[in-house]
């Protein structure tokens, strides 16, 4: 197997690990802040590649359907947040768990009414398109390399939001003693609405990104939201570094155990069951490693020790 195709593949893993990461932190920050399960987080990954597909197709403009994703899935995490989680901070568990999974079936059938049961496509821009050459000579698509830079912008403007900012100590005190804050004069429900929005925010941001290079369709978000889960419990509920690091260790083991273990396989069987045995265990792999992780720390890799 040539190093040039390892590279390659490595590169995959990371561009899958960081679009992972843009669900993942507003997903854990959502439940590190608010102690809230919500599954609905997916819905909102859906809705900005929703957004930004149709606006691309009516503008022709790829900034203008990131603008749009933006907008559309925050402003819809909002009205969630103030309509219906606001009255399930102080639920069980279990409540939020229904609540959340109704929001999905409501989304779902909300975005099937008004774009109908056909995936959409959303364009590559031009000045994104093609490869680009490596050093090596490795020419990997440009697109994806780009996807891999705004991640990591991302987690970097996260990092300094969170810890450099007044907002953050805001966020980071309301995730440790949101009585607390509250008796000191910060308006807890703006709060809570402004993390839910900036979550929301970036799993539209993630939809719209990934849309380019997939179809954009009813439903695309659940199976991201239970990666999404898997990272954040990798990393630590809570922690914007854990889910880095946990998205990027999801995205590496699945790409690189999906294209290498059948080859290994290749060696005992047939090409058709070691493709077939091969792919499953790959699946496996992220759960595996979940489930390593949290035999050595059952907080996960950066969440707070009991």
């Amino acid at each position: 197997m040539s190093s040039i195709l390892i590279i390659e593949q490595i590169l995959n893993g990371l561009q899958f690990g960081v679009m992972l990461f843009l669900m993942a932190a507003g997903l854990t920050l959502i439940f590190g802040v608010m102690g809230l399960i919500n599954l609905a987080h997916g819905s909102l990954y859906m809705i900005g590649a929703f957004a930004a597909a149709a606006v691309a197709g009516v503008t022709g403009s790829f900034l203008l359907a990131l603008i749009a994703a933006l907008a559309a899935a925050a402003l819809a995490g909002a009205i969630v947040e103030m309509v219906v989680i606001r009255r399930l901070y102080s639920a069980p568990h279990l409540d939020q768990v229904l609540a959340t999974f109704a929001l999905i079936l409501i989304f779902s059938e909300g975005t099937r009414w008004l774009f109908g049961s056909f995936p959409l496509f959303l364009d590559i821009p031009d000045a994104l398109s093609g490869p680009v050459t490596l050093p090596g000579g490795i020419e990997y698509p440009f697109y994806r390399l780009t996807l891999i830079g705004i991640g990591l912008a991302v987690a970097v403007g996260l990092w300094a939001l969170i810890e450099r900012t007044r907002l953050g100590i805001q966020i980071r005190a309301g995730e440790n003693d949101r009585e607390m804050i509250a008796a000191l004069g910060v308006d807890i429900s703006k709060l809570y609405t402004l993390v839910f929005a900036l979550g929301a925010a970036l799993a539209g941001l993630a939809g719209a990104l990934v849309g380019a290079i997939q179809s954009v369709q009813v439903g695309m978000g659940e199976p991201v939201l239970i990666l999404a889960f898997v990272v954040i419990v990798i990393g630590g509920i809570g922690s914007v570094r854990g889910a880095l690091i946990g998205a990027l260790l999801v995205g590496l083991t699945d790409t690189l155990g999906g294209v290498f273990l059948p080859e290994l396989f290749k060696l005992f069987m047939e090409n058709g069951a070691a493709q077939k045995t091969g792919s499953a265990l790959a699946s496996m792999g992220i759960y595996v490693l979940m489930g390593l992780v949290l035999i050595w720390r059952p907080t996960g890799l950066f969440g707070a020790r009991a």
